[in-house]
């Protein structure tokens, strides 16, 4: 008689991994919230999410070590690509699809992988998260190179892909980035950079869409911003390499040039059309006194950098 999954040697193992985890853990003080008002069940949730920041800021030293080294290798043409199963390889999609309208960053830039594929974003691809090698696969086909940082992201530190991919990451000399939610994780070992954000049981057990999944994006958020700020993607805390894609986003390009210069909005159209609608280009014209193509020149020369630009013009003070 052939034995089932629920009694084999390799359930009862992954069993023992899941029982040890601190996002796994069952707590008996919530076995009835489901009788509970639904204002009450809120107040409690809330709560709970209240002590996530706590829990990143612990880990800030090892955030900041590891977005330095992330911008060290971007400035060298490196990208940024996240690497998860389920929840957490949808989050890294999610903040890699919102760096080319925030901070003008070419889609390849920075990437996120989940398990899966594309499709895993919206259907659960059974098994996926399971195979390191597609981990593997996933990114040969992105050609990596040395110069690249690979985040493996997974509430757990368990998960085969996230490891796979950090692992395979490492064999190609790439950054490794391991951000879970449990200490001690596998994750977190197999990285050069650990970062780990313990955040306890969830409110249902063993969801870690939910606290593990806030503390997975703030970090995210982190990552990828300051990295941006490194960049020179920012002018003190404006975006000025935004992408004006649509007409909210053209409203904010105009806003965010006046408030760098406190140009009239004339000035700011005349800045913005000699410069095809760059936003940095056009605060360099305004502050900078120079033409536009002077404006791209001394940005090229900066690797990007406004203020350096804005050190590098001479613009005329009579």
């Amino acid at each position: 008689m052939t034995s089932t999954p629920t009694g084999s040697a390799a359930y009862r193992e992954l069993r023992a991994q899941l029982d040890a985890l601190t996002t796994e853990a069952f707590r008996p003080e919530l076995s009835e919230i489901d009788r509970l008002p639904t204002e009450e069940i809120a107040r409690i949730m809330n709560g709970e999410d209240a002590t996530v920041p706590t829990a990143v800021a612990a880990q800030l030293p090892r955030i900041a070590a590891a977005i330095d080294a992330t911008a060290e290798r971007m400035t060298r043409g490196g990208r940024l690509i996240y690497a998860g199963a389920g929840t957490a390889g949808r989050l890294g999609v999610l903040d890699a699809s919102e760096c080319p309208p925030t901070f003008n960053t070419d889609p390849g830039d920075v990437v996120g992988l989940i398990a899966g594929g594309p499709s895993a974003v919206v259907t659960s691809i059974e098994g996926a998260e399971d195979r390191k090698d597609l981990a593997a696969t996933d990114l040969d086909a992105l050609a990596l190179t040395a110069d690249d940082t690979v985040v493996g992201v997974s509430a757990s530190g368990r998960t085969p892909y996230a490891i796979g991919a950090v692992e395979h990451a490492r064999t190609r000399g790439a950054l490794t980035v391991g951000l879970s939610c449990n200490a001690d994780s596998a994750l977190a070992a197999a990285a050069e950079h650990g970062i780990e954000v313990v955040v306890g049981p969830e409110l249902l057990t063993g969801s870690t869409r939910l606290k593990a999944g806030t503390a997975q994006k703030l970090v995210l958020n982190m990552l990828s911003t300051i990295t941006m700020i490194r960049l020179g993607k920012t002018y003190g805390n404006l975006m000025v390499d935004v992408r004006a894609s649509n007409e909210k986003l053209r409203a904010r390009s105009r806003r965010i040039v006046s408030l760098a210069t406190g140009a009239s909005d004339e000035e700011i159209e005349t800045a913005l059309a000699a410069t095809d609608g760059e936003v940095k280009n056009a605060i360099l014209v305004l502050l900078g006194g120079v033409d536009g193509p002077t404006a791209a020149h001394l940005l090229t020369d900066s690797g990007g950098h406004l203020r350096a630009a804005l050190d590098n013009s001479n613009s005329p003070t009579e």
